[in-house]
């Protein structure tokens, strides 16, 4: 597959399909997205396409706490720098499998933040149980 930039919603549902593809079956994370979250992926998808959409083409479409289902989710499984690792090492091998240029490089930038911030985050909270 020839690689391209990331232009369009369709570009972000590609990159979104194709990682949460690769999540689901992890050894490392997929547990915690299956069993533990739970996740309806009928209803994640469309809000991680907003999500992404919102971060790399400037749309609107995302209006939620990003934080409370990932804390919802360390109270039942303290989230580990493992966990995160793996996190974006599956979403870089997935945008750099498809896409390159800078929305795809803004891509990766943004999600590093987001590694950063959320392990940054639960550290503290699973340090002070």
């Amino acid at each position: 597959m020839e690689k391209k930039q990331i232009t369009s919603r369709a570009d972000i549902q590609l990159l979104v399909d194709r990682f949460y593809e690769k999540v689901k079956v992890d050894d490392v994370i997929g547990y915690i997205f299956q069993d533990v979250a739970r996740v309806d992926w009928d209803k994640h998808l469309p809000i991680m396409y907003d999500f992404w959409e919102q971060l790399l083409l400037d749309s609107n479409r995302y209006g939620r706490n990003t934080m409370a289902p990932h804390f919802a989710v360390n109270q039942q499984v303290p989230l580990q720098p493992a966990h995160f690792d793996r996190w974006i090492s599956l979403f870089e091998t997935t945008v750099n499998e498809l896409f390159n240029g800078e929305k795809a490089e803004l891509a990766i930038s943004r999600a590093r933040s987001i590694k950063d911030i959320m392990q940054f985050k639960m550290q503290q909270i699973n340090q002070s149980k």
